[in-house]
């Protein structure tokens, strides 16, 4: 068919014993949006690995244009016309923008790189997408979600005919998710087609021309948008009905635990007189817009930054953390926000990302014994029902959110008593988010005490017994969840802007 970009046939793929794709086959027309989903180890992106190159496939066959293609490496698929826009930002953070987007292709002229020209080519790239960039900003000092509109500009940057957008909002403001919807149809427009990979049903349906839904390594859906609904994508996903997208919130918080009083940090952002507290077996939720200063007060209670004024009170005991062992020796743990950068060891095994934290507890006579490193991997794996071949396994061969329920289980090994989760089922797939949503509820019932960070507004309100809401790096109410709504977030996190 004249109207079909890509087409993929019969896609095989095995690692050792395990067959991860089975007889693959997917059509992506031209100026199209077609939604990718499926569970976390389903087979997304070994089959996008495949299809540039960073995996050779074992059976089938991808055509481009009407023509059989092979790439043997990214580059080889950049330059023609297939980008993709990866969910783990891999970019030097020391240089500036437009040194990362014209990264490998710098122009020159007489011998020289031509500063001016990447200038004048990033502006008018931006301009182009109504995007307010400064190609001279250093990619460190932007949040993550303006990093992931520079990845999804620098896409663009090579006039890719097909874009992968794998997990694509997950950082995104609302605002900046509507941006990029906007970027997505302008390009239709223009004949470009993309692949979406997302977890997020809500957006699938508003952005997707077409949805295709992998279980277990195989395609058991494929279809137009318009013919199938949240509950059908649900269960092909998970190979059965989920009646709820939330367990029952049915923990019963006690007494008074945990105190913020008056807390300020030291260095930019700057949080401002942050007050609230905590009770033990509570699900305490923190909601805000990307840069409200969520992170930055899970850091401060973690001992990861520098808290200027103010006092943490556990128990009515005074505490002040100077690094995150400290926070750790009294029973606090942590799930950071972007677990590649600072979650986990990405060249070690599952093993080693699981047992890390608690080595003191996997000695016999002071040494390290192998029998109960791999006893506790395994217990984890098991608990979390990660999909790995074995413990043995490096963790970056998982899928992303694999790599969560490590990082997870890792700090379950510690039994702690105070459970900080930075956006913990970002990048999840429905069936696991729900796993750890239960887990979640559990830990309160079994009386620790979790503040979690969510920017999923359904989330927020589905598993948490109070939530505060942050604007502009204050506090700017906490609210009952059982009486409160989305309005009355969103009007909160807006007070101080």
């Amino acid at each position: 068919m004249d109207d079909i970009v890509l087409e993929i046939k019969n896609l095989s793929k095995s690692f050792a014993k395990n067959k991860v794709l089975n007889g693959i086959s997917l059509s992506i027309k031209k100026g199209s949006v077609m939604g990718l989903m499926g569970e976390n180890g389903a087979g997304k992106s070994t089959m996008m690995k495949c299809l540039f190159g960073i995996y050779a496939k074992d059976e089938g066959q991808i055509v481009l244009n009407g023509k059989p293609v092979d790439f043997k490496n990214p580059k080889e698929a950049l330059e023609n016309g297939v980008a993709m826009v990866h969910q783990e930002l891999n970019q030097c953070l020391d240089r500036t923008v437009m040194d990362n987007l014209f990264l490998g292709r710098y122009p020159t002229r007489l011998g020289v790189v031509d500063e001016q020209k990447m200038f004048k080519e990033s502006a008018a790239l931006f301009a182009s997408l109504n995007m307010n960039v400064n190609p001279h900003t250093v990619m460190r000092t932007m949040s993550v979600s303006q990093r992931q509109m520079v990845e999804i500009a620098k896409a663009v940057s090579y006039n890719a005919k097909i874009i992968v957008l794998d997990e694509p909002t997950s950082s995104l403001t609302e605002p900046e998710v509507l941006k990029l919807f906007s970027i997505v149809r302008d390009l239709k427009e223009k004949g470009v087609s993309f692949v979406y990979i997302s977890h997020k049903m809500d957006e699938v349906f508003q952005v997707c021309d077409e949805i295709s839904v992998l279980r277990d390594g195989s395609m058991v859906l494929s279809t137009p948008t318009k013919d199938t609904d949240m509950d059908k994508l649900i269960s092909a996903m998970v190979g059965r009905s989920l009646d709820k997208r939330f367990p029952d919130v049915d923990n019963t918080p006690g007494r008074d635990y945990l105190e913020i009083r008056n807390l300020s940090t030291k260095y930019e952002p700057r949080l401002e007189n942050i007050s609230f507290t905590v009770r033990k077996g509570e699900i305490f939720g923190l909601y805000g817009l990307v840069g409200a200063g969520r992170s930055e007060l899970l850091e401060s209670i973690f001992g990861i930054r520098t808290i200027a004024s103010g006092e943490i009170i556990l128990d009515k005991k005074n505490l002040r953390f100077y690094s995150s062992k400290d926070a750790m020796s009294y029973n606090f743990a942590m799930v950071t926000e972007e677990r590649k950068l600072n979650g986990m060891f990405g060249k070690a095994t599952i093993e080693f990302n699981t047992t890390i934290t608690n080595l003191d507890s996997y000695k016999t006579a002071g040494l390290l014994s192998d029998r109960k490193l791999h006893d506790a991997a395994n217990r984890e794996i098991k608990r979390m029902h990660t999909k790995c071949v074995s413990a043995d396994e490096l963790i970056t061969s998982l899928s992303g959110g694999n790599q969560q329920k490590v990082i997870i289980g890792k700090w379950m090994e510690r039994e702690p008593d105070i459970f900080l989760m930075d956006e913990p089922t970002r990048g999840i797939d429905v069936g696991a988010k729900y796993e750890i949503y239960q887990l979640i509820i559990q830990m309160a019932k079994d009386g620790k005490t979790i503040i979690v960070v969510s920017s999923e507004m359904p989330e927020i309100l589905g598993i948490t017994n109070r939530i505060a809401v942050m604007s502009n790096h204050r506090l700017a109410g906490i609210v009952d969840t059982k009486t409160t709504d989305q309005e009355a977030l969103l009007r909160l996190s807006a007070k101080y802007l």
